[in-house]
């Protein structure tokens, strides 16, 4: 299996859902984030596993699972045991033997914890391994990054934890003034090291996410600052995130045994790393896409119609997202990877304010994916009848998933809900439905007390440029 895979891998290509950015290998990729053509980086082919390759994986490491499954995407670009070397460091940092333990909930209802990292959220499962990986990259070429991120609450917090203090980055990371809670704004603006920039955009994070975009899509300024992308459209985000997949899946049976998940979802890059596991040979019934009330993918798995509305504040801030990025690698599958077609979409989308799936990707969609919607009340009915039935204690964004998975329960096949928060990140909506506050780690307490660093700015390209450009170590000459 693995000359097998080790060959796939250094075949593998990565290319751009618009289909006119170069075609890169897999660090290139990793530093580029977005494609220079605006759209987002796929392996050429997907690797495939076989069942006895999933089989194999039962009673492995987290770390040795994570080596098999990403080696194919990483290929010759970096040592076989230097990657296990990275992958293990960044998994040390989890307070979990398992990493990402898995915990039954009810018959047949599973709970996937992926909050054990040093921010306590599932962006650290992947946020923890880019933070090397960058680092080590950028020093074997002696060169430097300036990252340039935006959160709806949790990734913020991760990419800090995985980048501050280290030499070869700046790191400048947007979030909604006022529209994330406050542990995660602590997390954020608690980092004392001087490469740590936050900035407060008066909107919300959709602004904050088109902002990250125009300042990727404006190559000068892109060239001149050296800018990295850490968000989910970074595909070494998403590889990593196939992991747990494998893991939970063969944990549960499989290949024997197909696994349904329930995964909250706000920019499509966690329930994408599941399409991408189930195109690489794990059996995976249905995809279940869960949201809160801002529920645009609801919506266009109903009608073919993607049309975002206006984000509504909820409990669950981290899925308070209309234009889901991600959304576009889905699309580029579904017309049979034509970059053309996915560059009409986009162009709807921006022109019109929409776009309209043809039947065929519509079809496409319904056979891999479900979709449901889960409003504030239901969100906090949820937390309180878990708590009270199992002793449970969930955040209002894993509430969102277990509430769908409970309208997908099957009784053949088992369903697992991404636990993506721990509950003390979100006290507020835990003592409101449950009448106590949760547990407060001891890696996150000394947050809550520490001086705050950030800066407000408005919802304007040429403020947030200005501020960048004052701060950045490097700037580099604008390519011919």
């Amino acid at each position: 299996m693995a000359d097998q895979m080790q060959n796939q891998a250094n075949e593998l290509r990565y290319v751009s859902t618009r289909g006119t950015a170069p075609v890169l290998g897999f660090e290139d990729v990793m530093l580029a984030g977005l494609a220079r053509d605006g759209g987002l980086y796929l392996p050429d082919v997907w690797p495939r596993f076989t069942p006895a390759d999933i089989q194999a994986m039962s009673g492995l490491s987290y770390a040795q699972t994570a080596c098999r499954v990403m080696e194919p995407f990483v290929g010759s670009d970096i040592a076989r045991e230097e990657f296990a070397e990275i992958v293990e460091a960044a998994y040390a940092t989890f307070s979990h033997s398992a990493v990402t333990p898995l915990v039954e909930l009810g018959s047949g209802q599973w709970l996937l914890e992926l909050f054990h990292g040093p921010t306590l959220a599932f962006k650290d499962v992947a946020m923890q391994l880019l933070g090397r990986l960058m680092d080590r990259t950028l020093k074997r070429r002696g060169g430097r990054a300036t990252i340039v991120g935006a959160t709806s609450g949790d990734t913020g917090g991760a990419a800090i934890e995985a980048f501050a203090g280290r030499e070869s980055v700046d790191i400048f990371i947007l979030h909604p003034h006022g529209r994330v809670s406050d542990v995660q704004r602590r997390q954020m603006t608690t980092a004392r090291a001087d490469n740590v920039h936050n900035i407060a955009i008066k909107g919300t994070f959709d602004d904050c996410q088109a902002l990250l975009k125009a300042l990727f899509n404006d190559l000068e300024q892109r060239d001149r600052l050296s800018l990295a992308g850490v968000n989910s459209i970074n595909w070494a985000r998403i590889m990593a995130q196939t992991v747990y997949y494998f893991v939970s899946a063969a944990a549960l049976g499989a290949p024997e045994r197909p696994v349904r998940f329930c995964v909250p979802t706000g920019n499509f890059g966690d329930v994408f790393a599941g399409y991408a596991a189930s195109r690489m040979g794990l059996p995976i019934d249905r995809l279940v896409i869960a949201t809160n009330v801002n529920d645009i993918l609801v919506r266009t798995l109903k009608s073919g119609r993607y049309e975002p509305n206006a984000v509504v504040a909820t409990s669950s801030p981290s899925m308070d997202i209309q234009v889901s990025s991600n959304f576009e690698r889905l699309i580029f599958e579904a017309a049979g990877r034509d970059s053309v077609r996915v560059c009409q979409l986009m162009d709807d989308l921006a022109g019109q304010g929409s776009f309209t799936l043809s039947e065929n990707e519509l079809a496409f969609l319904r056979s891999a994916f479900a979709a449901e919607a889960v409003d504030e009340e239901q969100v906090e009915r949820t937390i309180r009848e878990v708590a009270r039935e199992t002793g449970y204690v969930c955040d209002p964004h894993t509430a969102v998933g277990i509430a769908a998975a409970r309208r997908q329960h099957t009784t053949r096949i088992p369903v697992v809900t991404l636990a993506t928060a721990h509950p003390a990140k979100f006290p507020d909506a835990v003592e409101a439905a449950t009448g106590k506050r949760p547990d407060v780690p001891s890696r996150l307490e000394e947050k809550l007390g520490a001086d705050e660093r950030f800066e407000i700015i408005d919802n304007d390209y040429d403020a947030l440029v200005a501020f960048i450009e004052a701060r950045a170590r490097v700037v580099a000459e604008p390519r011919a």
